[in-house]
């Protein structure tokens, strides 16, 4: 009974990066580009959201979203290689002076959580993690994930490095993933001539960074139940 072909990805992602690239390609409206497998008209919808919330689609009210135009900000988003809520957060950074920061997590967001917790060793996994953990920040727990990789990546031989992942529970295969995106990623910001911080940026500072990026993101936790009301 299950269907002869798998969905198009067109009809299944996230249609903001499309949208962006088309208006600033002037490739015209993505509802009347001859697509082989049109995307639904909800994932529409919803990228042209997504492009409002991160402030790359000037918000005009009563007019049609096909004709909105972009922002200095969704032109620069433009000519990012990457997901839009990334590119929005490097742009974020750059203005906040965390960008060494959070280029890093934001690579790290790009990948699966490269901690692994074994179902016969998760007490010994969580004892390895606490190593990492931020009492304030799961994306600051990913920034001292990465740090103590690289203390050990300059000194250390591949053999070594892959013990080190084997014995802190961390997926060697996903480290190196997360080093090619942020390589790439540090391309970017050198292409475009912005300085990375010297100075280490604050927890304020990388937070209101990351904000920008996800702001669907951001709950608040009813008093009375498990429930949270969504910005």
């Amino acid at each position: 009974e299950r269907p002869r072909f798998t969905q198009p990805e067109i009809q299944r992602a996230n249609l903001a990066d499309v949208i962006l690239r088309m208006k600033a390609f002037g490739l015209g409206d993505i509802e009347r580009f001859p697509f082989i497998n049109m995307p639904a008209a909800k994932s529409i919808r919803a990228g042209y959201a997504l492009l409002e919330e991160l402030g790359a689609l000037d918000a005009s009210d009563n007019i049609a979203d096909s004709v909105r135009v972009l922002t200095p900000i969704g032109r620069e988003l433009a000519r990012l290689p990457v997901d839009p809520t990334v590119g929005r957060m490097i742009l974020q950074a750059r203005t906040e002076k965390a960008l060494r920061e959070v280029v890093i997590i934001a690579a790290g967001l790009s990948i699966q959580d490269p901690r692994e917790r074994p179902m016969d060793k998760q007490q010994q996994a969580d004892a390895a993690h606490r190593r990492f953990v931020h009492p304030d920040s799961d994306f600051l727990t990913l920034l001292n994930i990465w740090e103590a990789y690289h203390g050990e990546f300059e000194t250390m031989a591949q053999a070594k490095l892959r013990r080190f992942c084997r014995d802190h529970f961390l997926s060697y295969t996903r480290m190196r993933e997360w080093r090619d995106i942020h390589s790439q990623l540090h391309t970017i910001v050198a292409e475009h001539k912005w300085r990375l911080n010297e100075k280490p940026a604050t927890f304020e500072q990388v937070h209101r960074a990351l904000l920008a990026g996800l702001l669907g993101n951001v709950g608040m936790k009813s008093e009375t139940d498990a429930s949270f009301t969504g910005a």
